[in-house]
Order: C-alpha cells, then sequence, then structure tokens
C-alpha cells in the first residue's frame, strides 16, 4: 500500500455557487497553528462549537460552527477540522486563502477519501462507495451504494478470501510435504471446494453486476434497417422528440444518446445510423459508429418492419453474441396486429407501435426487467465495472484450477489459486497500484 502524505490539504467541501451553509475541510497531522490562527485555540473535540474565524490580522472573516476531530477518530485518520460558515463564495474562498497561507495545501479531488483508505479507515471498495452514494441517480442505487460503504461488499469478498487462503493452505502444504509419503491432496475433496467457490462467486457476481447497473444504468442499443423506426422509438421510450423522423431513409448519421429512468431505474437509449450497404461516405461512418457502440451495449433493441417480419434475420449475423437481444417488431399499426411481448429462455419479441405508442409500455416492462428490476434491489451492493472485471479475472483462475485437478500439478493449481486471491484482493485495495488509485480518486470530487 502507498504511504500517505504527511502534508496538511484543505478544501472547499460543499458545491459552488451560493448556499445557506458552506464548508472547509482541513486534514493533516499538524495542526495546532492553524487552530490557533483561525480559531484563537483548539475547540472541544468532536462538539460544535460557535467560533468567529479569522484572518491574519485578527479580523473576523466569518463566524459559525467548528469541528475538530483529533487523530486517529477521524475520517482521514488524520487531525481534521471542519468550518461550517455561510455559504457565500467570497466568503468560502477567503477561508481557503487563509488555510493556505498558514501553510495548507490545495486538496486533490477525493484527496480526503484517498488518505481515508491509506490509513486504514476505509478499505478502497467502501471509498469508492462514497463516490457512487454521492453520484446517485436514483433511490435503489443510493441504497446499494450505502450497504458497499458499510462494508457489505467487502465483507463478501473477505469471506471468499479467507475460504481461498484455507483451500492454499492445504495445496501449498502437499507441495512441501512431497517427498513425504503422506497424500495431502484429495481430489474429491478440492473439487467440491472449487465448485463452491465457484457457487459462491457467482452469487457475488449477479449482485455486483446489478450493483453496476443500479449505479451505471443499463445501456440498451437501438438497431435495424434504415426506416424501420428506430428514431421513432428513441422518441417513443423518452416521451420527447429528439430524433428527426422522415421517410427518407439514412437521416440518422450520428449516434443519439437519451438518459431516462424506467421503474427508478437509470437507462441509457442509444440511437443508431441504420445498417446496410451504402455509398455515401458520411452514412458509412455512421454505420462504423453503430457497430462500435453495439459491442458495447448492455443491451441490443432490434427494430425491424412488421410488414416485412424477416428483414432483421440478416442483420443478425452482424450483431455480437454475447449481447442480449430483444426483438421489436414495429409499426403494428400498419399491419393490425396487436401489441405484445413473448420470452422464450433469453429470447424476447415485442410487438409494438413506435408511432401510436401501442406496446412502448411492455419493452419498457422487459428493459426494466433486464436491469434487475423484479429481482429487487434487497442486498444489492453498489459496484463497478472494475469489479466485475476482477471478479471474471477470479473466476478465469479458479476455473484454471480444476482443470488442474488429478493431474499431479500441484505448483500450478497453487499459482491459479493465488492468481484468484489477487484479483479479489484488487477490489478492497489489498493488491493495488499507485496508477490505478490515482485514476480512481481523482474521479472524486474535491473536497471528499
Amino acid at each position: 500500500m502507498v504511504a500517505p502524505e504527511r502534508d496538511t490539504i484543505a478544501a472547499i467541501a460543499t458545491p459552488p455557487g451560493k448556499g445557506g451553509v458552506g464548508i472547509v475541510r482541513i486534514s493533516g497531522s499538524e495542526l495546532g497553528p492553524i487552530l490557533g490562527a483561525i480559531l484563537s485555540g483548539p475547540p472541544r473535540p468532536r462538539y460544535a462549537e460557535f467560533r468567529r474565524f479569522l484572518d491574519a490580522d485578527g479580523r473576523a472573516i466569518d463566524s459559525g460552527i467548528a469541528l475538530y476531530f483529533p487523530a486517529p477518530r477521524s475520517f482521514t485518520g488524520e487531525n481534521v477540522l471542519e468550518l461550517h460558515g455561510h455559504g457565500g463564495p467570497v466568503v468560502l474562498d477567503l477561508l481557503l486563502r487563509r488555510a493556505l497561507e498558514l501553510g495548507c495545501r490545495l486538496a486533490r479531488p477525493g484527496e480526503f477519501s484517498e488518505r481515508a483508505y491509506l490509513n486504514g479507515k476505509l478499505d478502497l471498495a467502501q471509498a469508492e462507495a462514497i463516490a457512487d452514494l454521492i453520484d446517485s441517480s436514483t433511490e435503489e442505487a443510493a441504497r446499494s451504494a450505502q450497504r458497499s460503504l458499510q462494508g457489505e461488499f467487502s465483507a463478501h469478498i473477505h469471506h471468499l478470501q479467507e475460504r481461498l487462503i484455507h483451500l492454499r493452505t492445504h495445496v501449498e502444504a502437499a507441495i512441501d510435504f512431497s517427498d513425504e509419503d503422506i497424500d495431502l491432496l484429495d481430489d474429491a475433496a478440492l473439487g467440491q471446494d472449487l465448485a463452491g467457490l465457484l457457487d459462491e462467486l457467482d452469487a457475488i457476481d449477479t449482485k455486483a453486476h446489478q450493483g453496476a447497473l443500479l449505479r451505471e444504468g443499463l445501456t440498451a442499443v437501438i438497431a435495424g434497417r434504415p426506416n424501420a423506426g428506430k428514431s421513432s422509438l428513441l422518441n417513443a421510450l423518452s416521451g420527447r422528440d429528439l430524433a428527426i423522423v422522415t421517410e427518407i431513409p439514412g437521416t440518422t448519421r450520428d449516434i443519439l444518446r437519451e438518459s431516462l429512468q424506467i421503474a427508478g431505474l437509470p437507462l441509457h437509449i442509444v440511437d443508431t445510423a441504420g445498417l446496410r450497404d451504402s455509398a455515401d461516405p458520411i452514412e458509412r461512418e455512421g454505420i462504423r459508429r453503430a457497430r462500435e457502440t453495439l459491442a458495447n451495449a448492455d443491451c441490443i433493441l432490434l427494430v425491424i418492419d412488421a410488414r416485412h417480419p424477416d428483414a432483421g434475420d440478416e442483420l443478425l449475423a452482424g450483431l455480437p453474441e454475447a449481447i442480449p437481444l430483444i426483438r421489436v417488431f414495429n409499426k403494428i399499426d400498419l399491419t393490425g396486429t396487436p401489441a405484445c411481448m413473448t420470452i422464450d429462455r433469453e429470447t424476447t419479441v415485442v410487438h409494438l407501435s413506435a408511432r401510436t405508442g401501442e406496446g412502448i409500455d411492455l419493452l419498457r416492462q422487459e428493459l426494466a426487467r433486464r436491469a434487475g428490476y423484479e429481482r429487487g434491489t434487497e442486498g444489492v451492493f453498489s459496484a463497478r465495472r472494475r469489479h466485475l472485471d476482477t471478479i471474471q479475472r477470479a473466476r478465469a483462475a479458479l476455473t484454471n484450477a480444476r482443470l488442474y485437478l488429478g493431474t499431479k500439478t500441484a505448483e500450478l493449481l497453487a499459482e491459479e489459486l493465488h492468481s484468484a486471491q489477487k484479483a479479489l484482493g484488487e477490489i478492497t485495495g489489498e493488491f493495488t497500484n499507485e496508477d490505478l488509485l490515482s485514476r480512481i480518486f481523482a474521479s472524486f470530487c474535491v473536497g471528499k
């Protein structure tokens, strides 16, 4: 773990602009001179005291509440001072400049949370949950971030690591005593243990995946032939005339995005250029961007003109196979077909009319289901894409470990178990490089 910096940092911890209350936060190992200069002496620890905030000449910059948290019982694990004054930008700037005059350094984005992590007050998953809680766009996302902040996600990871350590102990012992006439490796028992680890990892992955959807939202990309009604579908789902709708094929050239909520879940709808062979260089570029966007989708809405139901079949070969697909037969107002939805395993078919709105609610229900609405959010914790990638690496390592059972290659088995443990450790920050930490905390707001 990277050693925490020892200098004293300061930042305005409330959003820019005017407000009833504004907060300047200061953290560092040496706050004595600052307490004496700004407050004429330290306030009582962990008590709210009304004080005057003084400039270099002893005049009052402002007056308000001073909160002092001596180390190590503070958010950062260092001495922390919070000055709660009036929320005017000029007043807060004067307070911050006074702190800088007294030797503080302006805090980087997320540096208070970073110091809390480096000083062992939070693990990395909990620190990331702070930013997720601040950025929550729905009530469900806020609740899942709060669960991660309280350590639920980390507890699952630690339990899995304990099981891995126990299993590694037996394998390492078998390697150490390989010259002895003792067989410490029972393939059946090891196989059972590995199967149990994979089952637990899958359960964590399910909750983490839903947590990532709550945090980042489900991205549904609309694809199809020109004039199938893709832009009309975007307008119908968003309730606004975002895209130009005409009878001329190839009107949509660029990517159109709209964010909305369905059943309290964030949903990102992306409209793309119609997929076809085109000699127009601008349209070809739009089609290239469309295929690039499809590769990063959580779900694809393949829009098909209901008058030509087989028209979408030839497009299937060009769509990413691993991404869930919903077939949307549009323009049922022209065929007289009633709105309906059928679900056969992972294949969903929706018949609707984007022009009249008939059947749109059926599609909304299916998108909510894909985002995890039916499973509920109880017990779901906030997670990020990096967590999902890490869990996949751990699963791959455990799957490889199972291949070495019965092959008398205990060293390779042990190495795969170690790789799985190291991957999981990246989630909580036990095995994390400095570059990753910089990227994570740089995405935080200043003052947090």
